[in-house]
């Protein structure tokens, strides 16, 4: 999966670009525009508590 892709889902899993913006209290075509650009890495470090979330291991990573 490439990074835009996966900045789609995270936009996604925090409830769309205009949930996120409001969370964010940016305007929502500034996140709708990270859906095809991407993030910006200075957004992901300013906000941490959403954008740099571990990922929990599957089943199968934790037998390996």
């Amino acid at each position: 999966m490439d990074s835009i892709q996966a900045d789609r889902e995270l936009i996604e899993a925090n409830g769309g670009a205009s949930v996120l913006a409001r969370k964010l209290k940016y305007r929502t075509q500034r996140v709708q525009n990270w859906t095809v650009r991407g993030i910006p890495p200075k957004e992901k470090l300013l906000h941490p508590e959403i954008f740099l979330k571990k990922k929990s291991r599957t089943n199968n990573e934790k037998a390996a």
